[in-house]
């Protein structure tokens, strides 16, 4: 579908010039042949770049009136693209760390002031699994890597961004924090996985690299499969997930509480409506205790580290003391 509203004018501007100055081939100067004009989308605005594209006039080089693009401009998108590789960055990490939904997402660059449709969305997000895809893939330079670190202590995990579809599993290296292997299992049975870690030993083989520690949740059929592959090598429990399982209970505890804070807070909403016809400085005043109450009630943390009952009871706390200053201030004025 094509674009129904013009698009907003762009906020900043930018010259981009190619370093090179002379022709790679034959080392004549490069000439300027002409300009063109791309308009980037970025966190921070509408960019409108001005690309100065040089040519080599001599007619005898292999590399006559070929064009020379600025090397800058591939840090700001993708070729033909409209977003900044730092919006395609965000979505993925969105996406993947915080499982959010092609709408969430919509919404949140919407707020961040990103002028964006849902079905750009989408395309961003296949771009990031394309960028990620041919990362993964780079053999050569993770082989390099690896060759020279000698060993390696692999982290292997399963992400599942929505219930029903097939589970990712992941096989990274902790010490050079490069993907070693990443493909979707229908199953997590214990046969698949080790499979899975099968093709990764017999690269590491190949590259002459010893394992010299697992980790992973601690799920039984990647246990099993890591004894079966790497029956010699330790296998440890993820510190994220032995922290969790360490503080579930202190975390029930926690999220009880903050249950029986939001009890004693509630009615925010009809002292709100009551001042919308107040514009006094009391007024103001209260409306402001009302939206930090309110900002309060939706920040949310996230276990094993994070207690949000505590971090509530605190913010709540601050809010009680700076009423009650004002409380004492206005009577000291009375007086």
């Amino acid at each position: 579908m094509a674009r129904r509203t013009p698009r907003p004018e762009a906020t900043h501007a930018m010259k981009l010039t190619p370093l090179k100055e002379h022709c790679e081939r034959c080392g004549q100067p490069l000439q300027v042949g002409y300009h063109t004009h791309r308009t980037v989308t970025k966190l921070d605005g509408l960019w409108k770049l001005t690309i100065v594209v040089r040519r080599c006039m001599e007619p005898e080089c292999p590399r006559y009136h070929v064009a020379y693009r600025p090397e800058e401009e591939g840090r700001w998108a993708l070729p033909h693209g409209e977003f900044g590789l730092e919006i395609i960055a965000l979505i993925g990490r969105w996406r993947f760390r915080e499982h959010r939904s092609v709408p969430e997402m919509h919404q949140g660059l919407l707020a961040r002031g990103v002028s964006i449709t849902e079905r750009s969305v989408t395309h961003l997000m296949q771009r990031y699994e394309e960028l990620v895809a041919l990362r993964v893939r780079d053999h050569e330079r993770i082989k390099a890597r690896l060759q020279k670190q000698g060993r390696v202590i692999l982290a292997i995990d399963g992400l599942q961004p929505d219930v029903g579809h097939e589970v990712l599993w992941v096989v990274r290296d902790c010490l050079s924090e490069e993907i070693l292997l990443a493909r979707p299992l229908l199953s997590s049975s214990q046969g698949d996985l080790t499979a899975l870690l099968k093709e990764v030993k017999h690269q590491l083989d190949q590259l002459k690299v010893s394992v010299k520690g697992v980790i992973s949740d601690g799920e039984e059929t990647i246990g099993s499969a890591v004894a079966f592959v790497f029956p010699k090598v330790p296998h440890q429990l993820c510190q994220f997930h032995y922290l969790k399982d360490a503080t579930e209970p202190l975390y029930e505890a926690d999220r009880h509480a903050k249950t029986e804070l939001k009890k004693h807070v509630r009615g925010v909403r009809p002292l709100e409506r009551a001042l919308e016809e107040r514009s006094d400085r009391e007024a103001e005043a209260m409306r402001g205790y009302c939206l930090a109450v309110r900002s309060a009630l939706t920040a949310d943390g996230r276990a094993p580290l994070s207690a949000t009952g505590l971090t509530l009871q605190d913010r709540l706390t601050q809010i009680s003391d700076s009423i009650a200053r004002v409380e004492q201030k206005k009577a000291f004025q009375q007086l």
